[in-house]
């Protein structure tokens, strides 16, 4: 036998008795969520299938539609989160470009158009650009019934700012008919107004008010009770941060805002609408890396005075939404916002901003952002993609879509944590009709692509009402948390089809058994996700929308199954293996090695092929018991030295 081949084997057995000696001491994380929604702690409201949505900048909307050519990419991406939802998502258009825009009937092109005639004032001209009848026609493109929030021009203030703003939102309410227009906006962030020059003078929360209220009753008494729709279809106040300012919600509604309509019992108020970014370049005061954004206790401590508002907001008797998110603003960053880190922390923020009672969320998009959930037009030398961030859209709108328009999210504390896990953990219950239906685990401790030697922790779930059923696990994964391609979300991939439509690359079912003490234990891999719902796949069971019709039917069969049980379900849950522990790849591909090495001594064979078929999502070791791993790589060993010692 060769020394090589010797000091291979060698290398490989201390390599294989490592990660046996990682695994066993592995952190384990106890949680104990309530079986019942009435037990539960700080429930949330019931989720609208709508809830996780986008904002689309309004001089971009034809990158998305498509101009004479419907962009059925984006369609397509936009239609399969209705599927998975039972509603198609919220859309937002409006944001800065929306106070430089005036309607023009007379013009069709599928572009906006410079104002030759422009006579309004700000930075950028609050009439600096036309646009007309295409621009419904290309709204109309999206998913049929798509609530619509509509942003109309609050900047312009010339003399014939009324015919204007009501020839704008007359033209949105009968040109917007496959989609659905669900509130109107005035005006985009107007506690700036000053700065960017579109007020002059004492500009303050008081002077927006009056100023807000005189175009709601110009649009309410000459378009909207025209058609009979209620007054109760504006959202204040699009603000981009009111602290230290006059525009929080308990001043405008000091101020009086929330009047009612003239001759109404009714506020002109749908809801509330306010804007954040968790960073903003050129405005947070240091640099953004993906780790300092994977820490999730900066996330919560940024949006701390958010959640003061929230508060202020629904204290009112309305709903808050939160219109323009985004993790870092105004067009995202490059390495941090197109990663798949950035898919794990907008999961988390959808499900944390849900436990606030924020009734929806949409992430702003730009053509040009490295924070949009995809890319729609030919940027940066790229063509069309998807981004890792949209997976976080999917797999929000499918654990929303099970509870067929019932489902409602819990907080799950996660006590116990290593130290060096702190802030880099989340957990939370969701519930269907009143009853746990699921748990979702992140995990963002930052685990790269290239790193050899990821960690993973261990939960063990307490769930007593369920002994003796399954836990099916989804995984929201990637080889790390800086890869930019090859996401999967429950074996699902939106980039492999090339149009946006989902491909099942992995049907495989993992479970865990609950066992008979009511426990069950599962491991999730450092930078990734895992859902585990009580009793089915999500995405086997067909989705049931609000009206009662079937959304789509399942996307998942589980056509097999790899399972793990014990009598008191002690066991190692099933790991999509591009999420496994990485003592389990180094014990995979140490015993290949070892076997190809021992074939052909001094040219072992790459274990590359197995490292592949472990990133696209195979389950090779996902359900096994670690003691039968070890006996199974071991007994490879002993085989590989017999064989070279014949």
């Amino acid at each position: 036998m060769h020394s090589s081949t010797l000091s291979f084997i060698s290398l490989s057995l201390a390599a294989v008795f490592v990660a046996s000696s990682s695994a066993s001491n592995a952190a384990t994380v106890s949680l104990t969520p309530a079986a019942k929604a009435a037990q539960a702690s700080g429930l949330s409201q019931v989720l609208s299938p709508s809830f996780a949505g986008f904002g689309i900048e309004p001089s971009n909307l034809y990158s998305f539609t498509g101009g004479s050519t419907v962009n059925q990419f984006s369609v397509n991406l936009l239609q399969n989160l209705a599927n998975f939802s039972g509603e198609p998502c919220h859309l937002r258009i409006g944001g800065n470009t929306a106070d430089y825009m005036i309607y023009d009937s007379s013009y069709n092109d599928y572009s906006l158009e410079k104002n030759p005639h422009s006579v309004g004032q700000g930075a950028y001209p609050s009439d600096g650009f036309i646009f007309g009848p295409s621009y419904w026609t290309a709204l109309n493109r999206f998913p049929a019934g798509t609530p619509i929030t509509f942003g109309l021009n609050l900047a312009y203030e010339e003399s014939d700012y009324v015919d204007k703003i009501v020839k704008e939102a007359s033209a949105a309410v009968q040109g917007l008919t496959n989609v659905k227009l669900a509130s109107f906006e005035i005006g985009n962030e107007p506690d700036l107004y000053a700065q960017n020059g579109f007020r002059t003078g004492s500009w303050s929360g008081q002077e927006y008010t009056k100023e807000w209220l005189a175009r709601a009753s110009a649009v309410y008494d000459q378009v909207l009770k025209t058609k009979k729709i209620s007054p109760q279809f504006f959202e204040p106040a699009c603000t981009a941060s009111t602290i230290g300012t006059s525009f929080e919600i308990s001043d405008l509604s000091s101020d009086g805002i929330t009047a009612n309509a003239n001759g109404t019992s009714t506020s002109y108020v749908a809801s509330w609408n306010q804007h954040d970014y968790f960073y903003f370049v050129s405005v947070s005061t240091f640099p953004i890396t993906l780790d300092y954004m994977m820490d999730l206790s900066n996330t919560y401590t940024q949006f701390a005075y958010w959640t003061h508002q929230v508060s202020a907001g629904l204290a009112t008797g309305l709903p808050y939404n939160l219109r323009e998110m985004a993790s870092v603003g105004p067009i995202g960053m490059n390495g941090v916002t197109d990663t798949f880190g950035a898919s794990l922390w907008t999961l988390n923020f959808f499900l944390y901003a849900a436990s606030l009672n924020i009734s929806s969320v949409e992430m702003h998009m730009t053509d040009n952002s490295n924070a949009s959930a995809w890319q729609p037009i030919d940027m940066y030398g790229n063509g069309p993609h998807v981004r890792p961030n949209y997976y976080a859209w999917a797999a929000t709108s499918q654990l929303i879509g099970s509870g067929n328009g019932t489902t409602q999210i819990s907080t799950l504390p996660t006590k116990s944590l290593p130290s060096s896990y702190t802030g880099r953990v989340s957990a939370f219950a969701a519930y269907a009709s009143g009853k746990l239906t699921a748990i979702v685990l992140i995990n963002t401790q930052q685990a790269n692509a290239t790193d050899s030697a990821k960690g993973s922790l261990t939960f063990t779930l307490s769930l007593p009402s369920f002994k003796g059923q399954s836990l099916y696990l989804s995984y929201l994964t990637a080889d790390g948390a800086d890869s930019l391609h090859n996401t999967t979300w429950n074996g699902i991939s939106f980039e492999n089809s090339g149009d946006g439509t989902p491909t099942v690359v992995n049907n495989t079912a993992d479970t865990v058994q609950i066992g008979s003490d009511g426990s069950a234990t599962v491991t999730v891999r450092d930078s990734q996700a895992l859902v585990a719902n009580i009793g089915s796949q999500l995405g086997s069971n067909k989705v049931i929308a609000p009206t009662g019709t079937v959304s789509a039917e399942p996307i998942r069969t589980a056509s097999s199954s790899s399972s793990s049980s014990s009598s008191n379900a002690k066991t190692s849950g099933g790991m999509p293996s591009a999420a496994s522990p990485s003592s389990v790849a180094l014990v995979s591909s140490a015993a290949t090695a070892i076997a190809n090495s021992a074939t052909s001594a001094g040219s072992a064979k790459s274990s590359s092929a197995t490292q592949k078929s472990q990133a696209s999502g195979s389950r090779r070791f996902g359900s096994w018991t670690w003691s039968a791993k070890m006996a199974i790589s071991i007994g490879l060993v002993g085989v590989a030295i017999g064989y070279a010692w014949r």
